[in-house]
């Protein structure tokens, strides 16, 4: 059953407003104490003048749909945050490939630090012989390729990311295909770092902005990341808030813009591991084709996307100083997938239904 751990909820389905305004407050960005279990500060559904009326079906669409948690950021403030299925303000859960955005900002913080550059060759950090490529194809695939996901490397022979696995199908930068080698990036940091990836990790990215308990875990060969779904929304915030942190950069700001702007002229809704929303045409995983239209169209045309296996999901969306998270089991279980998902979609338009 849907659970609610704030009071917040009563009041917004509750408390009345004359203001139906959609427009988002300029009000000063909050962010929560690194403190784990400190207090988060709120904003309620009236104080936005927000539809009252829209909180309960959205919430039991989300039940429905095999949610674990939701939370919905405002200004750095909580407005909605609910748990369901027997899940937590504790509990733990995987992000999949939405955790990818992590090593995307981490790659970021590395390059600050003067330990990489992101147009150099992944071979210059990890030594020829990375691949099965040819040493002169190898040697085109820079740090960014592996950010943008146009390595030219095969797609289509499973998670295994040793040499024998990566094999050359077309020149770095000619061809876009949703790919786990991107893991190697997390090779690269620690060998410039001098680091393992998890304590690079936590020194320049968690610990700083408060992630407490989070923790990265092999699954099928493959380092991907588990928090409690706070801890995800503090990530958000900080790419919302373009790499600052309660007044302290934790990454430049050049950066993120970059990392939330299209890498490559093939897929216009990639980044450097983030999803677009508002281009004229994206590619999807496991395919060549290229779909006409926008992303999600029931989102806002500027939101950026963290998107992982079975709906993780992160949404920004800078023009409403707004997060949204979503951990929880695929919510289609006939037609799971491995980023975008046509509940996606259908989710923003029960969001919409919040404030339009």
């Amino acid at each position: 059953m849907l659970k609610t751990i704030l009071p917040l909820l009563f009041a917004t389905l509750f408390s009345c407003s004359s203001d139906s305004t959609t427009e988002v407050t300029d009000e000063q960005m909050y962010f929560p104490p690194n403190d784990g279990n400190a207090t988060w500060a709120t904003k309620s559904v009236s104080e936005l003048g927000w539809n009252q009326e829209a909180v309960l079906p959205l919430l039991e669409y989300l039940e429905e749909k095999n949610t674990k948690s939701f939370i919905v950021l405002v200004d750095g403030k909580i407005v909605l945050e609910n748990y369901f299925n027997g899940h937590t303000a504790n509990s733990l859960w995987y992000w999949a490939s939405a955790g990818k955005t992590l090593t995307a900002t981490v790659t970021g913080i590395a390059q600050d630090e003067g330990l990489l550059n992101i147009n150099n060759k992944v071979s210059d950090y990890l030594g020829t012989g990375w691949t099965s490529a040819p040493i002169t194809k190898e040697n085109l695939i820079t740090v960014k390729h592996l950010l943008s996901m146009s390595s030219g490397l095969n797609d289509a022979l499973g998670d295994d990311v040793s040499p024998a696995n990566l094999k050359y199908v077309a020149d770095a930068g000619t061809r876009w295909a949703y790919h786990n080698v991107y893991v190697k990036l997390q090779d690269v940091v620690a060998q410039t770092s001098g680091q393992t990836w998890s304590n690079y990790f936590n020194t320049k990215l968690r610990d700083k902005i408060g992630m407490t308990g989070g923790n990265w875990v092999n699954l099928n060969n493959l380092s991907v990341y588990r928090s409690t779904s706070r801890n995800m929304a503090r990530f958000g915030l900080l790419i919302l808030n373009q790499g600052k942190w309660n007044g302290n950069t934790i990454i430049n700001e050049n950066y993120i813009s970059h990392a939330t702007s299209t890498s490559q002229e093939i897929n216009k809704a990639y980044g450097f591991l983030w999803w677009l929303n508002g281009k004229s045409s994206y590619h999807l995983p496991q395919t060549q084709f290229e779909f006409n239209g926008t992303l999600i169209p029931n989102a806002p045309s500027d939101m950026f996307a963290a998107l992982g296996k079975n709906d993780q999901k992160i949404y920004v969306v800078p023009s409403k100083k707004m997060v949204i998270i979503r951990m929880g089991e695929v919510a289609n279980p006939d037609n799971p997938t491995f980023a975008l998902s046509g509940f996606d979609n259908e989710l923003w338009q029960k969001i919409n239904a919040l404030y339009q």
